[in-house]
């Protein structure tokens, strides 16, 4: 189903990415979060922005009774490589994807020069396929953007590209992606935003997070990473309180970030069926 279908109403959705080892332990995960009827599963690229070209993952994934939304990063890539793989996705019956950039790699020498910006990467696909196509949006900016008013007009050029759908990097505090929402309006946006969450589960989660992009920490939240050790069951009771003011506040989706497990994404979504 294409992604503005999905989005005429409210979804959830969840993010995993390709374990280094077997994938056993993911599919159980997977199976656990059957059960909750996500609108899809969007899959990640490996670590370091290099492309995922498993495709028999993608296909496992399928046949537990998935669809999915692969990611697809540009900066490495040709264009001919990018074909290549829209190819093999179409092939297999894929019909979205989410168009990012990707991470600059630590060795200069990997960047390909077909593709600067992911704005490039959705005009290309747009241009040679009937694909849906979601982009990144970033509440409080993305960490190399110099402020948030340069960032929007980044988000309009891939909107204006082609995009469909965004889906928010993860944030914790709601106020700013009510904020970002109203910059996103008021440059002429108009199509869905998805809301990012991710449950906290440790101090080391969240530094790492926080070291590679903008988040602020709330101070309910840096209260807990000072006083708690174990922050599995404040992150579940924290990510049900922003999800509940979210769709309260008619946001389009929820995004989670799930880390490949099942356990406080399920707890969040038990809390707010409620």
């Amino acid at each position: 189903m294409k992604l503005k279908e999905i989005y005429s109403q409210f979804a959830i959705s969840f993010e995993v990415f390709p374990p280094k080892a077997e994938n056993k332990n993911l599919f159980e995960e997977l199976k656990t979060l059957k059960s909750y009827n996500p609108a899809f599963i969007s899959l990640t690229y490996s670590a370091g922005g290099s492309n995922n070209k498993s495709f028999e993952l993608i296909k496992d994934i399928k046949n537990i009774g998935f669809d999915i939304m692969p990611h697809f990063t540009c900066i490495s890539s040709s264009k001919s490589d990018v074909e290549d793989n829209l190819k093999g996705i179409e092939e297999i019956n894929i019909d979205k994807i989410l168009a990012l950039r990707g991470d600059i790699p630590d060795d200069i020498t990997l960047i390909k020069q077909d593709f600067h910006y992911a704005n490039e990467l959705v005009n290309f696909i747009r241009e040679k396929t009937d694909l849906s196509i979601a982009v990144a949006g970033y509440p409080e900016g993305h960490i190399e953007s110099p402020d948030i008013k340069t960032d929007i007009e980044n988000l309009k050029r891939k909107v204006d590209a082609g995009a469909d759908v965004i889906f928010t990097q993860l944030f914790f505090d709601n106020g700013k992606f009510y904020d970002f929402q109203e910059h996103v309006q008021n440059a002429g946006i108009t199509i869905p935003i998805i809301a990012g969450i991710m449950p906290v589960i440790s101090k080391k989660q969240i530094n790492k997070m926080t070291s590679l992009a903008k988040i602020s920490i709330p101070a309910k939240l840096q209260t807990a990473l000072d006083d708690y050790d174990d922050l599995k069951s404040f992150g579940i009771d924290f990510a049900t309180k922003q999800c509940d003011d979210l769709i309260k506040n008619g946001v389009c989706g929820l995004h989670f970030y799930t880390l490949n497990k099942s356990y406080s994404t399920a707890k969040i979504l038990d809390n707010i069926r409620r």
